[in-house]
């Protein structure tokens, strides 16, 4: 196999290690890195359990402008940014970037449509890309040179996710991964789904009938309360569907570029991240 590329879901990532460790992690001027390092060690994992041919760091719209139109209350729950964490998304590019990292955005599309564009032109290109996240969205493009590296709360390491880990755990194939989240909702991204219908109920139904699209067209031959949520909401559901399809983007496949821990421990030892630089430093030695 390929080294891989690694493909990181930066605010997720950063998002987790700031509320994951204490804001007592500060630099010389007294300001927290708790979100800088617990992200970086993360990268850092996968980079030595992977080995991967490069790190790409994504970032992108908080909420996508096409995906806020279709359903105006799409994330529209979640709180503001909390302003340490705010100074700390300003200043991980350049750290990610002085470990060999590279990092890039899209004014238009979000972090996991960026994903979903990197790792399609790696796969296409006959290589294998890695995603690390936390977003179960990410699931539907798994398989055919796609691993999900799907982290979770108190255990090390990601879960690796794979086609067949995708269908054993929702009982449905990657592609239909949006349907199913149109029909089961998902509070993270404030999309309240079906009626009603649970997850064993949307696995069930399309199993049966293999799409959003087909299962609305044969609603009536279902029990009441399932009818009745296909039929009334059936466009609603149709535009969860949209929001919940992961968008590709015009990106190039990157070159080879290996972790800089000689440069990256530099960047860490001027933010005070002593332990972190000294780790790097004996990698790099």
């Amino acid at each position: 196999m390929p080294r891989p590329l690694l493909l990181a879901d930066t605010p997720h990532l950063l998002y987790r290690a700031f509320f994951a460790l204490p804001d007592s992690i500060t630099d010389g001027d007294g300001r927290p890195v708790n979100a800088l390092l617990g992200s970086v060690n993360q990268l850092l994992w996968c980079v030595d359990k992977y080995d991967p041919r490069a790190v790409v760091c994504c970032f992108g719209q908080e909420s996508a402008t096409y995906r806020t139109e279709l359903y105006p209350p799409y994330h529209a729950h979640r709180p503001e940014m909390p302003d340490p964490l705010a100074d700390q998304w300003q200043r991980a590019p350049a750290l990610y970037e002085a470990l060999g990292w590279t990092v890039t955005a899209h004014d238009d599309l979000e972090a996991d449509d960026l994903m979903y564009a990197y790792a399609r032109r790696e796969a296409d290109a006959g290589g294998h890309a890695m995603i690390l996240t936390g977003d179960r969205d990410m699931f539907q493009c798994a398989g055919d040179g796609i691993t999900i590296l799907l982290q979770r709360a108190r255990q090390e390491g990601p879960d690796e996710m794979g086609a067949a880990e995708v269908e054993e755990r929702y009982g449905i194939a990657p592609p239909v991964v949006p349907d199913f989240i149109a029909l089961r909702g998902d509070p993270s991204d404030g999309l309240p789904g079906a009626k009603g219908i649970g997850e064993k109920t949307a696995a069930d139904i399309l199993r049966r009938y293999g799409s959003l699209e087909a299962a609305i067209e044969g609603a009536i031959r279902e029990k009441p309360s399932v009818r009745r949520a296909l039929i009334e909401q059936a466009d609603e559901l149709r535009a969860f569907k949209d929001i919940a399809t992961l968008r590709d983007a015009d990106v190039e496949r990157p070159p080879d570029r290996p972790t800089d821990r000689a440069t990256g421990a530099a960047a860490a030892r001027a933010l005070q991240m002593n332990r972190l630089a000294t780790r790097l430093e004996e990698g790099a030695a």
